[in-house]
């Protein structure tokens, strides 16, 4: 406690305070553009620690870092346009807020569960790091399968109105996420000669398109054809209120805990936990709250966001404790930290723990500053709905070309984007959900490398999947997922036949 009071005092000087707030504004700024993720922003502002002190410079990218995942929500909320992957599973039911009106509500609901579970992931990295960094080393191939399989059963849950649909789209973008070359041989798959193909298609280009692109045609169509859109939104600070909170609560504590334990699993990032998130909020919900969620339902904003979020701790237990990073961005940190002559490793408690404790206090400061400008910027932000729609569409085209653009400085990643946007419009028309798609798009590499490594590993066998614990139960989970809403809606269905 004593580490941690001097790691206060330490950030608290006026030159590291004022770089850690603007870290975290830069970060949320940042987030909010689509295409520019936390990753990027981090690696943006790497170069410029190269000559600050060990404590400024990292304290200045973990800022970015968590007010990056946090940016992505408010453009996700505002305009159903994902600033970041993660946010994508907000765009669920945060959007349906804002057309509901009450726009100033979700932000507000965003930003406190962001907080509250960056908050409990940090909590838990500094007083538990060692003993998760020991449960994430016992994930291999398995178990990493069966993370991904479970993360793709969410699709049934994530479908809106129809499973039927839901499972086609997911069943798309499986289909897409083979594109490239193949993840054991390097065999190239489906790139008919094609170059920019070899690396299969970038999901950030295809899910700026099937949120924003569409979202922008839509906004055009209706402004030709004189429809009514988007209500006009309150602007304020239409927080929730406390009992609206009390109900949220444990959908946030366990979405916070779900997203630092996902976050500690190397490979696996915020975009996974969620979209994990949303569905166990959905699945611990009352049968009859269940059929709100994708509606504007306050614990479908409150859980992806919580565990996005709790993410960010997660990431730094196997980097600080083992020297392993959890995700993009911590491995843009670990090279950051070994820059200033820092090794993170299990001796870095002991070698440098003064330096360790000043990191978590700044952690536990980007949180609570995340808070504050969250907070304060909700008028801010709730303006943007103000601006006439047809400028709103040319904002979004414009800022998700450069977006898709900047990600590799390739004019294809555009195309790509484009006709995403093209195919998300005619799903919007004809009711297709888009997330099942960046979902598959997200995990389905990950799944097919997973279990053919573990093939690899039991020399072809698939009992290697149900003699170990931990992938049992995910395959067991992803099951009861999948199958279940499809039987739940056979019942509907018989109860409105004999009703």
């Amino acid at each position: 406690m004593e580490l941690l009071l001097n790691g206060f005092t330490q950030i608290l000087q006026p030159s590291v305070f004022i770089l850690l707030i603007g870290g975290v504004i830069a970060g949320i700024i940042i987030g909010a553009l689509p295409g520019l993720t936390a990753t990027m922003g981090v690696a943006l502002f790497l170069p410029i620690t190269f000559g600050m002190d060990a404590i400024t410079g990292i304290l200045l990218l973990i800022g970015v870092y968590f007010g990056g995942v946090y940016g992505g929500s408010v453009a996700s909320i505002l305009l159903n346009t994902p600033g970041t992957p993660a946010s994508a599973a907000t765009a669920l039911d945060g959007y349906p807020f804002t057309k509901q009106g009450k726009a100033g509500k979700a932000l507000g609901i965003s930003v406190i569960s962001a907080t509250s579970g960056g908050l409990i992931s940090t909590l838990m990295l500094i007083f538990i790091a060692p003993q998760l960094a020991q449960i994430a080393l016992g994930f291999s191939a398995p178990e990493m399968f069966g993370l991904a399989l479970f993360g793709l059963s969410i699709i049934s849950s994530i479908s809106g109105g129809s499973v039927l649909k839901g499972l086609i789209a997911g069943v798309f973008g499986l289909v897409i996420s083979t594109i490239g070359m193949d993840p054991m041989t390097s065999y190239p798959r489906f790139t008919y000669g094609n170059l920019s193909l070899l690396n299969g298609l970038n999901f950030i280009p295809v899910m700026i398109g099937l949120f924003a692109i569409s979202e922008a045609l839509v906004i055009m169509e209706e402004e030709l054809t004189g429809g009514k859109g988007i209500k006009k939104v309150i602007v304020g600070y239409a927080l929730p209120k406390w009992n609206e909170l009390k109900r949220l609560w444990g959908t946030i504590f366990r979405s916070g805990f779900i997203g630092t334990f996902i976050g500690i699993i190397p490979g696996a990032g915020a975009d996974i936990a969620a979209f994990v998130a949303y569905n166990e909020a959905r699945r611990f919900s009352k049968k009859e709250e269940k059929e709100t969620f994708g509606k504007g339902n306050p614990k479908g904003i409150a859980a992806p966001e919580a565990a996005g979020n709790g993410v960010t701790g997660g990431a730094f237990v196997p980097l600080l404790t083992l020297g392993i990073p959890g995700d993009a961005v911590t491995a843009i940190m670990l090279g950051a930290l070994v820059v200033q002559g820092i090794q993170p490793g299990p001796q870095l408690f002991q070698t440098s723990g003064d330096l360790v404790f000043t990191l978590f206090a700044g952690m536990l400061a980007a949180n609570v500053l995340m808070l504050i400008f969250g907070l304060s910027g909700i008028r801010l932000f709730t303006t943007i709905l103000k601006i006439p729609k047809n400028i709103i569409a040319a904002v979004i085209i414009v800022l998700s070309t450069v977006g898709s653009f900047a990600i590799a400085n390739n004019y294809f990643d555009v195309f790509t984007m484009l006709g995403a946007g093209i195919i998300g419009y005619f799903m919007k028309k004809f009711d297709f959900p888009a997330s099942p798609i960046v979902l598959a798009l997200i995990l389905g590499p990950m799944a097919e490398s997973e279990m053919r490594r573990a093939l690899v590993m039991s020399e072809g066998s698939f009992m290697i999947f149900l003699q170990r614990p931990i992938s049992l139960a995910f395959i067991i989970l992803a099951i009861v997922s999948l199958v279940l809403p499809l039987i739940m809606g056979q019942i509907k269905k018989k109860k409105a036949t004999v009703n």
